[in-house]
């Protein structure tokens, strides 16, 4: 396979891919339900010589390519879900729904998987073995991928499995440059909430009180002192407190029953990922109990960290310099703090997640407004490229397989 004819190819799709990624960025859709979205892919793969099996909980689907020689299976994703964000770019093409925004551009990854479908059926007498590519809600904290494999996505597959692959957009780096790197590449995400149960009373006699106010306001401090001290600065932990609420506004002079705060935790092993809790736990209930309050904790796990397989990484390395060229790929200095459920399928299967640059080359990619933001900007002239990367990962892979220069990933 030739990886520079393939990006040729997928050049001629860019007015169809900019279609689907614009038709679904005027209405996004929110959570484990984007049937609208799901049915725009459809629409532009329909006719197709695939197989599609769709979820009957939610809308999701696997879409099958079957290659013309016998061999093993690669997994694709693509994520669809939107944000509860009111967008404010001012695009003619801009969000129609009032409080939903594509601000972390999964309209473009669900454009990306039409180009990349499209690539990989037209050149499936070059594919030895299949591509499972996983069409997936929920990506926004509803684990959407981990249900997808609860369900049983990955069993779908006929040959053993040897890679898996996602790609994602990014303001963060110049239009076209792809990046990744070995190990962790995102943190693993989790929820903290803190409830203090003190004894209300009057502002002016705090010691017939029990104050729960400044024990929430000794936790929070506590919990950075935690996260510097507890652990290792080479395997940090990151804890952020979103927000915090205690007592009645304007009712300064009152000291209120209770006060809770609610944090997102950061982790970048298993190792650390695996105690975190407990720790978290220790230090606010000891705090409380020295003041002689109770704290209730609640703590709930969203995503693991995201690892990523050094051979694949490599691969996916040389994959975007024979495709472009040598600049066209870096390395990611160090991991991302945010969080990605695709570390479930990363579990599962050894492979790759990928970040490809989509900043406006107007913009300066080290201050435009980054994914998530309601002034998020993405440039849709990138997808064809992505969509023949992203195809690019599998033909390479089931190619190294095939001619036997590699590991299987399963071994």
């Amino acid at each position: 396979m030739q990886y520079r004819e393939l990006a040729t190819e997928a050049a001629g799709y860019l007015p169809e891919l900019q279609s689907v990624r614009r038709d679904i960025h005027r209405r996004p859709e929110l959570g484990l339900q984007t049937p609208q979205t799901l049915e725009r892919v459809f629409a532009s793969i329909e006719g197709l010589p695939i197989e599609i099996t769709r979820s009957t909980t939610m809308s999701a689907a696997v879409v099958r390519i079957r290659g013309a020689h016998p061999g093993p299976t690669v997994v694709l994703r693509a994520d669809l879900d939107a944000l509860p964000l009111t967008e404010n770019t001012g695009l003619d093409y801009a969000s129609e729904i009032p409080g939903l925004m594509h601000a972390c551009g999964h309209d473009l990854h669900a454009a990306i998987a039409v180009g990349a479908i499209h690539l990989l059926t037209t050149h499936r007498d070059q594919l030895a073995g299949e591509v499972l590519f996983l069409l997936q809600p929920g990506e926004e904290g509803y684990r959407g991928a981990n249900r997808m494999l609860d369900e049983g996505a990955l069993e779908l597959a006929s040959g053993d499995l040897v890679g898996a692959y996602a790609l994602h957009v990014t303001t963060a780096y110049p239009l076209g440059c792809f990046t990744t790197r070995p190990g962790t590449g995102m943190a693993g995400a989790a929820t903290l909430k803190v409830t203090v149960h003190g004894r209300g009373g009057h502002g002016s006699a705090p010691h017939r009180a029990l104050d729960p106010n400044q024990v929430v306001a000794e936790i929070v401090v506590g919990l950075q002192t935690l996260v510097t001290r507890r652990f290792d600065i080479f395997d940090p932990v990151v804890v952020t407190v979103g927000w915090l609420s205690g007592g009645e506004p304007g009712a300064s002079n009152v000291i209120p029953e209770s006060a809770e705060f609610g944090a997102t935790v950061r982790t970048f092993s298993a190792e650390t990922a695996g105690v975190i809790e407990q720790r978290l736990t220790e230090l606010v209930t000891g705090i409380a109990a020295a003041h002689g309050l109770v704290a209730d904790v609640e703590f709930a796990s969203v995503t693991d960290p995201l690892i990523n397989s050094e051979q694949h990484t490599d691969l996916a390395a040389r994959v975007a310099q024979e495709m472009f060229a040598e600049n066209r790929f870096v390395t990611m200095p160090t991991p991302i703090a945010g969080a990605e459920d695709f570390a479930a399928v990363l579990q599962a299967v050894p492979g790759a997640f990928v970040f490809v640059g989509a900043c406006p080359p107007e913009l300066d990619p080290a201050t435009a407004p980054y994914n998530h933001s309601d002034l998020a900007l993405f440039d849709d002239t990138v997808l064809p490229d992505a969509s023949a990367y992203l195809a690019a990962l599998a033909f390479a892979r089931l190619d190294e397989v095939a001619s036997g220069t590699v590991v299987r990933s399963s071994d």
